[in-house]
């Protein structure tokens, strides 16, 4: 694993162009189990799904998700129920990934 968990995410005011694929897929090989997706417009961005017991477990989850994003201020995408939460990550200022949205993702793998 690299260090990107130990980077500070930087704010993207949009005037960086995203990543291409192959950008993507060395960045992808620092973090763990995240798949890397396009939306409608043909935007990447990455998604990891994670497994709790229970409803609790995913809820704590979630909240120590929103605490690093807020504190990163790099915001996710999240969704969560019942032993479940999807973490979908992207740059919308620049319609695509970055370093930081995997900085961000390194940092949910501490959790």
């Amino acid at each position: 694993m690299s260090e990107l968990h130990n980077k500070k995410c930087i704010a993207c005011d949009g005037s960086i162009p995203a990543f291409d694929v192959e950008e993507i897929h060395k960045y992808l090989k620092k973090v763990d189990g995240w798949d890397v997706l396009q939306n409608q417009e043909k935007n990447y961005y990455i998604e990891k799904n994670f497994k709790f017991s229970n409803y609790v477990e995913s809820e704590k989850f979630v909240t120590t998700v929103g605490k690093i994003a807020e504190n990163e201020g790099h915001h996710p995408d999240i969704s969560f129920g019942w032993g479940y939460a999807k973490i979908k990550i992207s740059t919308h200022a620049i319609k695509g990934l970055a370093e930081s949205d995997f900085i961000l993702a390194a940092k949910i793998d501490k959790i």
